[in-house]
């Protein structure tokens, strides 16, 4: 990138355009450049991207006539400092201009598209034409020697650069050279190079700037796994049924483990004081007995509120103790942010605006038709606004400041969006390093303006899409245009969420699913026991039984070790070796860091799944690598079939092969663009494959 310090640019033709604002026009530029892309709403919106991270960035430039014209994409920095990228025309025909982008530290930036008139390039073109018919062979050589002598003079040169000018001058007016020689000097590869570099621009014609928020890396990519702190080191008595609370230093003993698969975050349910009045018992009942621990998501009780600490998981300096224990092993803590209040939570007497009171004068609980949380009381944003945006921002500032950056918001949808652009913006002032995911299992156009305001990834339907089709259609719609703006995230199954497809797939299901989610996409999520193939609903719902949400769990981690035990570890199933591979794959593997460049290929048979990721998402020569994924979605059977590649999507020629590594058993085969595959129940569901040139 060439950089440049930013300048207020002005309008190419200087004339009074009053008269343009009464009729409803907007100035389109003496170069009209149009259709930007990605302009998100518009330009209302920011485009992002995280450090590195490359996207095409795409515009319609023209003028009248057959004057050459040219486009140019700036880039303006947090600093201030411009960069300027060659654009390239790719369509002809339709003035289709296009270049790829990055930037190299996070920070607000913007861009625009610079259309402008290219002399050179005027002259370049009519001068070889006439030169060559021996028409105006005079003037066109001294037309030339103007021109390059304006590029000499009117854009900063070096010294190097503007001696090759100077000599070009000289030789387009010495007419004691061939005049071939002549047109050479002035049209020759070094002259071409330097000013497609540092071109001489004529009636600059610059569109709008749209913002650019540039993040950190895991804002796109990232492997979570999400905890209930109170089951981590819960036992129960066994005479008399009670439970004890695991800590966050009990909990903290589970995090070399959580590391140790590869793991980059690692997220809390909501560690609050939970509410006693309407709590809830187990598997969502409404007669809680005296020692059920209760939703941790029905927030509030005596001891405090979203800033306080259930008193059995320990206080701050567990906490700090246990944030501080995960950075030293590479995890972050994600934590989760649900706005909303049990009925002794402290805001309900303090500020009972908070709240919406029906007409019999009571409070209104929560619902979701047919869902009922009586637990539960939704907070009304509209009563006082200032009061409660000032609340929660104080809230996120507690957690922040006990080195809390990344939080999970719990059905942001019930909120207001402006709200959340609000709240996210403040907060990046000061902290731009936090990054939020949004749960909003919701109508699209709610999912996709969330991401727009400013949360950086989203759940996604991921775990209700089971078919080739289903994911096919699905991951190219969040590959293409949303990609600018929302960042999806893939969990097979959550405390809420365990689909019939998991039910009844058995452990090929639970390979499979985790396998996808974390190769289909940068960023995927588990929700611990998925280990253990936790697969048994509660009947009539898709979700678990006996959901941890409203009871301890102690999963015996110690059992797992134990492959073919008896008693309590006989029949266990431990996938944390899967996981592990498939995170250190991911690790080793930057192809699978980015979205957008997922390309889906063809199998004979409906029920494989195959496509690539080619390294190309970064600048850094990482194009080299190419991850092939061949999966058999059905869970119950082992099918074979004939994938068939488009091999320029891996970067190979139509007849070429390439050694194929499957980095899940090890082994490799000679690949083309036409192979047979058996995968299924008998053995592995599915291929990750590393595909290499001979």
């Amino acid at each position: 990138m060439t950089e440049r310090h930013a300048t207020e640019a002005t309008p190419a033709t200087p004339i009074d355009r009053h008269s343009l604002t009464l009729v409803g026009q907007t100035p389109i530029g003496r170069i009209p450049v149009q259709s930007v892309s990605p302009a998100v709403d518009g330009g209302l919106r920011p485009t992002k991207s995280v450090v590195n991270e490359l996207f095409p960035l795409t515009a319609t430039v023209f003028r009248e006539g057959h004057d050459a014209v040219n486009a140019t994409a700036v880039l303006t920095d947090p600093d201030g400092t411009e960069h300027h990228v060659r654009m390239h025309l790719v369509n002809p025909g339709l003035n289709h201009w296009r270049t790829e982008v990055y930037a190299d530290r996070p920070g607000v930036w913007s861009y625009r598209v610079e259309g402008w008139s290219d002399p050179y390039g005027t002259w370049r073109h009519d001068a070889t034409i006439k030169v060559e018919a021996g028409v105006d062979v005079e003037l066109m050589l001294e037309e030339g020697a103007r021109v390059l002598e304006r590029a000499r003079t009117e854009v900063d040169r070096s010294p190097e650069q503007d001696t090759l000018l100077t000599d070009a001058v000289t030789a387009l007016r010495d007419t004691d050279r061939p005049v071939k020689a002549r047109l050479a000097a002035g049209t020759g590869p070094d002259v071409v190079e330097l000013l497609q570099a540092a071109p001489l621009r004529d009636m600059v014609s610059p569109s709008a700037d749209h913002a650019w928020w540039v993040e950190r890396p895991l804002a796109l990519t990232g492997a979570w796994y999400e905890i209930f702190p109170r089951s981590e080191g819960a036992t129960q008595d066994p005479t008399t049924g009670l439970w004890t609370s695991g800590t966050f230093t009990t909990a903290a003993e589970r995090l070399p483990a959580i590391a140790g698969m590869g793991f980059d975050v690692v997220y809390l349910t909501p560690v609050h004081p939970i509410g006693r009045i309407n709590r809830k018992g187990r598997n969502n009942t409404l007669d809680a007995q005296e020692h059920d621990p209760g939703s941790p998501y029905a927030i509030g009780a005596e001891e405090g509120g979203h800033d306080a600490l259930h008193p059995e998981l320990g206080d701050w300096d567990d906490f700090d103790a246990f944030v501080a224990r995960a950075g030293e092993l590479g995890l972050e803590v994600a934590l989760d942010l649900a706005l909303q209040a049990a009925p002794d939570h402290p805001w309900v007497t303090e500020h009972p605006e908070f709240f919406t009171t029906r007409a019999d004068g009571t409070i209104a609980y929560a619902e979701n038709p047919p869902k009922k949380y009586q637990d539960i009381y939704p907070l009304n944003f509209d009563n006082d606004p200032a009061a409660i945006y000032a609340e929660v921002r104080r809230v996120v500032q507690v957690w922040i400041d006990h080195g809390v950056k990344v939080f999970r918001v719990d059905n942001p949808h019930t909120k207001p969006v402006e709200f959340w652009q609000w709240l996210i913006a403040d907060v990046a002032v000061d902290h731009p390093d936090v990054i939020w995911l949004a749960e909003a299992f919701t109508k699209p156009a709610m999912m996709h303006t969330l991401a727009k305001v400013g949360f950086q990834q989203s759940y996604t339907y991921y775990a209700w899409r089971n078919s080739a089709y289903e994911l096919r259609e699905y991951v190219t719609e969040l590959a293409g245009d949303a990609a600018t703006y929302m960042r999806p995230s893939f969990w097979p199954t959550t405390h809420d969420i365990l689909t019939p497809y998991m039910q009844y797939g058995g452990p090929t299901a639970f390979i499979l699913r985790a396998a996808l989610a974390a190769t289909l996409v940068p960023t995927y999520g588990i929700y611990t026991g998925y280990e253990h193939c936790e697969h048994v609903a509660r009947p009539g719902a898709e979700e678990h039984v006996d959901n941890e949400k409203y009871e301890f769990k102690n999963r015996r981690w110690d059992l797992d070790g134990e492959w073919e035990g008896t008693g309590e570890a006989q029949g266990r199933r431990n996938l944390a070796p899967f996981l592990t591979r498939f995170n250190q794959i991911r690790r080793e593997h930057p192809a699978l860091h980015w979205l957008r460049n997922i390309h889906f290929h063809a199998a004979d048979d409906e029920n494989f799944l195959v496509f690539s990721k080619r390294g190309g998402g970064a600048h850094d020569g990482s194009d080299q690598d190419v991850i092939i994924v061949v999966a058999n979605l059905d869970p119950h059977s082992t099918r074979d079939t004939h994938v068939h590649l488009d091999m320029p999507a891996l970067g190979l020629g139509w007849h070429d092969g390439f050694v194929a590594q499957d980095l899940l058993t090890g082994d490799q085969w000679q690949w083309s663009a036409h192979n047979y595959v058996r995968l299924g129940a008998e053995g592995l569901p599915v291929h990750i494959i590393h595909a290499r040139r001979f």
